[in-house]
């Protein structure tokens, strides 16, 4: 009888490596290669980070809608934009981006907007309806990348305990949180809420008065 042959153990490969001049200072952005998808995983850089301790860190998954398109229906575009601004107060910043989540590698726009809340399900119940987990993402690259830039230790821009979680399995080592405090409106209440009630996110709701 035949067996499934055991997944290949995770690599990454760094493919190019490229300076970009921006209004809040000069960073490096880094392309990743894997050998689990194809999709282009990106890493950006501010100062030299190799060797040093407590690099402030922001693991980010991908957003079309919120980090494209400015979407207010979640808070996704606001995280890089705030640690890509935080670069000139910190000597040394990284962020580590994943092109998509696993359950939207074949066709990743199409899974975001049947995530999204037009059938009225929060972020929970979409993915649940859609026959994913409540949270899948595999932080493995963004491990592998931070180890290939050479940073011994990060303090995480993060809300989400589950993610410093993961990525210590995966032998970061993560000193401490930096929380991000998102702008709360109509828009992205509802949203919020269930990051905050349902999957243990560390957010203040308060700031929206009323919602």
């Amino acid at each position: 009888m035949l067996t499934a042959a055991p997944p290949l153990p995770l690599t990454v490969t760094r493919m190019v490596s490229a300076r970009i001049p921006a209004a809040e200072g000069e960073f490096e952005l880094a392309l990743y290669m894997s050998n689990r998808d194809d999709k282009e995983h990106l890493a950006l850089i501010y100062g030299d980070v190799r060797g040093k301790a407590d690099v402030l860190a922001r693991v980010h998954s991908e957003c079309f809608t919120g980090d494209v398109l400015g979407s207010r229906r979640c808070d996704c575009g606001e995280h890089p934009q705030r640690l890509t601004r935080r670069g000139h107060e910190s000597p040394h910043t990284s962020r580590c981006h994943h092109r998509a989540h696993p359950h939207h590698r074949r066709h990743p726009l199409l899974s975001q907007f049947q995530h999204r809340r037009n059938q009225g399900y929060d972020t929970v119940e979409a993915n649940l309806a859609l026959g994913h987990q409540a949270d899948e993402r595999d932080y493995g690259v963004a491990a592998l990348a931070l180890e290939d830039l050479g940073v011994p230790s990060i303090r995480l821009l993060t809300n989400n305990p589950h993610k410093i979680e993961s990525l210590r399995q995966l032998g970061v080592r993560v000193t401490a949180r930096v929380p991000l405090q998102p702008t709360v409106h109509a828009d992205n209440a509802h949203y919020l809420r269930t990051k905050a009630e349902r999957m243990r996110h560390l957010l203040t709701m308060s700031a929206a008065p009323g919602l």
